[in-house]
């Protein structure tokens, strides 16, 4: 199997740069004529020995692993394999082809290098050279003029000035570009007032309607959209038209800058266009992915998605095969997305690397005036906040916090970030985030619970056994006796326990404080409005990884950070192998089974800490589902059947004086 695999070697040796692969050397528009071999020698060398070049080490070393695993599941496929999963890889494709849809009409538009473009337009001493908006740190965006030389966004300024000697830098100026983007906005609303945006400088639009109604195609739509955006902002821009969304975002690409693209809606042109084109082209597949597919298929070009049909639905999960198939045969998204209220709102800013505890709290008072203007802006508060730290390891850590009530002020935002920040410290940092979520109008009825307090909870135990005695109402409730009475009625309270076992005594401070409680959550970095919360509490697999045993230590989450994201790419036979659904545990040895997130054997704390995650997610959501009331028929069952086990006491240097709080319940049970 392995010349289907179509593996190409690794290169090194002598020329070790030409294996060594990061964001910077993936060509952008204006870059086609740059000596890329070169530009990879200088990164190359550059990077070596830094914090940087350590951890891309250790992301390739895990991207390594996934290409071995998966060479290995191809080699073990024999012919009846490959038969079978080339039926239902035909089926698939049949199925996919049905639902071409080539009535849509679909325009992309991506600003020339606009930051750069900006600056210029503000400044026409600036044209003609070669110029990069950002600083020696962070390149943001880089004119034309640089890209020749391998300049490009998101690279370091200090490897710009090696490719480019007469690189001139300019500090970036945000109220700036979104003036300029606000009015490119209102050229884009003549043409699609349901028109969506995905960043300051690129927008879709469907011009499906206007075409009809005054009956002209889309190039002509195209063209005048761009004469109306130079015309309105004095700047250019490129365009893409065809039937889908993934191929117009392609084709606005094509004859950058300051061009066009159309391609027409039929069959023949879409599947011809995609034929050669490179699996790099499209959205979603990254660098981790385009290595994953050309290391183990030889896939590089999307009609090598078709004629490798039978392996991908082999080795891949059936979300991915199917968005591979779709990439082959040149399907994207028609439908206008839905509208879907904000799930959260951030800011984050990246610096020179710093442990100056100072400087590390200015950054972050700036943050959180910045966000609490933000959310006032939308009218919006929020009740979860979490603050997100990249060290000069490049290692990355977020750590979040929950309010008792909704905020929305510099100040609320201020003492919740601080705690979580010294917690941390002391650390060297590059990047530093904040970011709100459990969002809500302020002119909203909220009607999710607040976090309920020890305090609460015992006026709350006083006044039911007082109406109790005077209904002559017996103690248990409907799911079983006293046991799971208390079980339930102090789930929330037991989690606050647990989520301060491990702080400092600084904290506990803050923490009992009934105006301003916060509880703890371990977070990952990943996307959150994506969360896959499981139902059930479950013993880690073979980690030594906490049990439900109320003592669950609040540990520190740290994950490297993903340039793509193909999450469950092995085969679902991975959850067949778990005596519980929802139970952790590591396929083939560093596969997550909730997840799909990879850690070799070797990462033991990263790997102990990435199961507490996921038994922090399956706390929050035990405590959801009490403080709403709706719990499942399995959990009752669950509660009837099981006796809750006792919790562990706070420490403190005050133990006799403390009394814990399972024997308050004894107590209290015996009074009643």
């Amino acid at each position: 199997m392995s010349s289907a695999a179509g593996a190409p070697s690794d290169g090194g040796g002598d020329r070790p740069w030409q294996s060594y692969h990061t964001a910077y050397t993936n060509g952008k528009a204006g870059m086609e004529g740059v000596d890329k071999e070169k530009v990879q020698k200088v990164i190359y060398e550059m990077s070596k020995g830094s914090k940087y070049f350590e951890n891309e080490q250790k992301k390739e070393a895990i991207t390594k692993q996934k290409i071995e695993h998966l060479r290995a599941q191809c080699a073990k496929l024999n012919d009846n394999d490959i038969s079978h999963f080339q039926k239902v890889a035909e089926k698939k494709i049949l199925e996919l082809e049905a639902s071409r849809d080539l009535s849509k009409i679909w325009l992309h538009t991506d600003m020339d290098a606009f930051y750069a473009a900006v600056e210029i337009l503000e400044n026409p001493s600036l044209k003609g050279k070669p110029l990069a908006v950002g600083s020696m740190s962070m390149i943001a965006t880089a004119s034309y003029e640089a890209r020749k030389f391998g300049v490009r966004a998101a690279m370091p300024g200090f490897i710009g000035c090696k490719l480019c000697p007469d690189l001139v830098f300019v500090r970036p100026n945000f109220e700036r570009y979104t003036h300029y983007s606000e009015l490119a906005r209102k050229v884009f609303q003549r043409y699609d007032p349901n028109f969506f945006a995905t960043s300051l400088d690129e927008a879709y639009l469907n011009i499906t309607e206007v075409c009809i109604e005054r009956g002209i195609t889309g190039e002509e739509v195209a063209s005048e959209l761009r004469g109306a955006i130079h015309q309105e902002t004095g700047l250019t821009c490129s365009v893409g038209v065809a039937p889908n969304r993934m191929i117009a975002k392609v084709c606005s690409d094509i004859n950058k800058p300051n061009g066009q693209f159309i391609l027409p809606n039929e069959r023949d042109a879409v599947t011809t266009f995609v034929s050669t084109l490179p699996i790099r082209k499209i959205g979603g597949i990254g660098k981790v992915t385009e290595q994953m597919l050309h290391q183990v298929l030889g896939i590089t070009t999307c009609q090598q998605m078709l004629q490798k049909a039978a392996f991908l639905c082999a080795l891949f999960s059936e979300g991915s095969t199917d968005f591979f198939l779709s990439v082959g045969l040149g399907l994207g998204g028609t439908e206008t997305p839905e509208h879907r209220l904000r799930k959260s709102m951030s800011c984050e800013r990246t610096f020179s690397a710093t442990n100056d505890y100072s400087l590390q709290f200015e950054k972050l008072d700036n943050l959180a005036e910045n966000l609490a203007d933000d959310l006032q802006k939308e009218c919006l508060k929020g009740r979860t906040l979490t603050l997100k730290l990249k060290t000069a390891a490049f290692e990355v850590r977020t750590r979040a916090a929950t309010a008792q009530s909704y905020i929305s002020s510099k100040e609320d935002i201020l003492i919740c970030a601080k705690k979580l920040l010294k917690a941390e410290l002391p650390l060297s940092l590059r990047l530093m985030g904040l970011r709100m979520s459990h969002l809500c109008g302020e002119k909203d009825d909220p009607t999710i619970p607040t976090q309920k307090t020890l305090d609460r909870f015992f006026r709350l135990s006083d006044n039911n056994s007082n109406v109790n005695r005077t209904n002559g109402a017996s103690s248990n409730d409907a799911s079983g006796g006293d046991d799971c009475n208390i079980g339930a009625t102090t789930k929330d309270e037991c989690l606050i326990h647990d989520a301060v076992t491990d702080i400092s005594s600084d904290q506990h401070t803050f923490f009992s404080n009934d105006e301003n409680i916060f509880v703890p959550e371990e977070r990952s970095s990943v996307n959150y409005d994506n969360e896959v919360v499981s139902s059930n509490l479950l013993t880690c697999d073979d980690l030594g990884g906490t049990k439900l045993d109320g003592n669950t230590s609040n540990s520190k989450v740290t994950q490297s950070e993903k340039f793509d994201d193909l999450s469950h790419f092995t085969s679902c036979k991975a959850s067949a192998s778990s005596s519980k659904p929802n139970q952790q545990f590591w396929v083939d040895g560093y596969i997550c089974s909730l997840c799909g997130f990879e850690l070799p054997p070797c990462f033991e704390e990263e790997r102990q800490e990435h199961s507490d995650f996921h038994l922090a997610e399956l706390l929050q959501q035990e405590e959801a589902l009490d403080s709403s009331g709706h719990l499942t028929k399995e959990r009752l069952a669950e509660r009837q059947s099981t006796t809750p086990t006792p919790k562990k006491k706070l420490k403190s240097s005050k133990e006799g004086k403390h009394i814990p709080i399972d024997s308050f319940f004894l107590k209290h049970n015996k009074k009643l």
